[in-house]
């Protein structure tokens, strides 16, 4: 069946009298005027996804169906660094990414990370939330990508193993573990002497089941929507880094989209990030019991003898160097001396 436009106009006509009756129908049928892909690698499971679909809802519903936050969690459109790149290039409009990852293209964007740093999650936020948080921003901004204020928890990273627990830095000595690709952990764990193979995150599992590998490391609630304890026998509570995700946006499509409806994304992303915060602060209270029930044996080594070694083998001063001095003062006024 086909329709002329006079028909249509008479149908529009005839909806305006009619009015309650036809305007459910008219909503439905509005086309958002921004509809904007936002692309992660977390599984569909995780708190990030689960407070990225209420924060999408909640745009929908305050911009009046103006904005559409389409959601593509999972690697559905790539690796991290196949989506760094689309959103560089405007692939996709938002992605949430590891300032460890980020690191390849900004380099302060890793800070956050470097090795036993931050004793608890306080001093996390107190530095993420506050100076050092902000010239990272700020770094981001000047490689022309749009960041939000802030910063999603990923959370403490562990030490998981199929051959042998982790207890002390000696145990790392020639032990073959995934990590992300990024410099500052292979320059970590080559100061512990250990194999680090850089692998994107969606190619973990298999490089665990196969043995191209024989540990990872990463956040208990990645641990578990992963499912890396099907493949894996020990975890170490090791809290070797903290890692966060930054909300990115290409410029070029921000910068389409009115202030006003900026302002309405903006303020629900943050949002979003510090009840995401307190999802995965309740969810790791949880999952050590919840893991060793599927067979995942945990230890609690002690930190002191990590960081000792860190210091000793360089580690330290060598990232100072690299950051500069005055991110590294930002950081140290957070979590003391580490150098």
């Amino acid at each position: 069946m086909s329709f002329s436009r006079r028909t249509l106009l008479k149908a529009s006509a005839a909806s305006a009298v009619l009015g309650g009756i036809a305007a459910p129908f008219v909503a439905r049928a509005q086309t958002a005027e921004f509809s904007y892909k936002y692309a992660n690698n977390l599984a569909d499971s995780h708190p990030l996804n689960t407070r990225a679909k209420e924060m999408a809802a909640a745009i929908k519903a305050e911009t009046k169906g103006r904005f559409d936050l389409q959601i593509f969690p999972n690697n559905q459109l790539g690796s991290d660094t196949d989506m760094l790149s689309q959103i560089r290039s405007g692939g996709i409009e938002f992605f949430t990414l590891s300032g460890l990852i980020l690191a390849t293209l900004v380099p302060a964007a890793s800070i956050n990370g470097i090795g036993f740093a931050f004793p608890d999650y306080d001093t996390v936020w107190k530095a993420m939330d506050g100076d050092l948080g902000a010239y990272v921003r700020g770094e981001i901004t000047k490689a022309n990508l749009v960041v939000m204020d802030k910063i999603w928890d990923n959370g403490f990273r562990q030490t998981t193993s199929s051959t042998k627990p982790i207890n002390g830095p000696d145990d790392f000595k020639g032990f073959k573990i995934r990590v992300p690709v990024s410099p500052l952990w292979t320059s970590m764990f080559k100061a512990f002497d250990a194999s680090p193979a850089s692998i994107n995150f969606s190619e973990v599992y298999s490089a665990l089941q196969t043995k191209i590998v024989e540990g990872q490391e990463n956040p208990l609630a990645i641990i578990s929507t992963a499912k890396l304890y099907e493949v894996q026998k020990y975890c170490s509570l090791t809290n070797h880094m903290w890692d966060g995700f930054w909300f990115l946006a290409n410029r070029r499509a921000w910068e389409k989209v009115p202030e006003d409806i900026r302002a309405i994304v903006a303020s629900n992303i943050n949002a979003a990030a510090l009840n995401e915060r307190v999802d995965v602060a309740k969810l790791n209270a949880t999952l050590r019991d919840e893991l060793a029930s599927k067979g995942l044996v945990f230890n609690q080594p002690d930190v002191a003898p990590f960081r000792e070694k860190l210091r000793s083998a360089g580690f330290y001063s060598e990232w100072k160097g690299k950051y500069g001095d005055e991110a590294w003062a930002l950081l140290e006024k957070s979590v003391g001396k580490l150098s």
